[in-house]
């Protein structure tokens, strides 16, 4: 029997995630992001969707801070290791084993929505449709200029943007900040609003 391109995916993600060694603290731009956006706007928390947050660093990070939060993610060993992360720090997630390319998050659920490192640029309309009314979008991915400094991954130039494409892809959301910088290995990062 064929291997479906799903089975192939889910199984490359669950081998990295059982052989790397990936970042566990949330990244600086979610740090800052919180105290110069989400916290004014939420300072009492909210409802939160992780997608592709793998290990659930930013989730479990944000649960710390009285957040509700989903996270989705095509990898079952992500999972595994998210929920015994979360029960070792003490807190609760929603975990779902789900394909993006298929999944649709319910509309207007989330206060906050947060993708990193993940482009799928399809998902842009379910992303702003799952926002509440004055809910922020934090998004941070690689830029096409990721490779040129010596960056492996992602090799495919399909998962990398190009110039000023994040700061346009929400076009329905009011951008409150915009950065792309070559500091890290080339990325963009964008906070952006909901009208209420």
């Amino acid at each position: 029997m064929k291997k479906t391109e799903l089975e192939d995916e889910r199984e490359s993600w669950n081998r990295r995630y059982k052989e790397g060694q990936q970042p566990f603290e949330p990244d600086q731009f979610l740090l800052n992001a919180y105290d110069d956006f989400i916290h004014p706007m939420f300072p009492k928390g909210g409802s939160a969707l992780d997608i592709a947050g793998g290990l659930g660093r930013h989730a479990i990070w944000l649960a710390e801070l009285r957040w509700r939060v989903t996270v989705v993610d095509i990898s079952e060993v992500a999972f595994k290791k998210a929920q015994e992360k979360a029960e070792e720090r003490g807190v609760k997630i929603e975990f779902l084993v789900r394909d993006l390319k298929t999944y649709q998050p319910e509309r207007e659920r989330y206060d906050l929505v947060v993708v990193f490192y993940y482009l799928q640029r399809e998902l842009s309309y379910d992303l702003v449709s799952a926002l509440k009314p004055g809910g922020l979008l934090i998004y941070k991915s690689y830029t096409h200029e990721h490779p040129e400094y010596g960056q492996r991954h992602p090799a495919n130039p399909q998962y990398l943007l190009k110039t000023n494409e994040l700061l346009h892809s929400f076009p329905s959301l009011r951008t409150l900040y915009y950065r792309e910088s070559i500091a890290d290995g080339g990325t963009a990062e964008l906070v952006a609003i909901k009208a209420k």
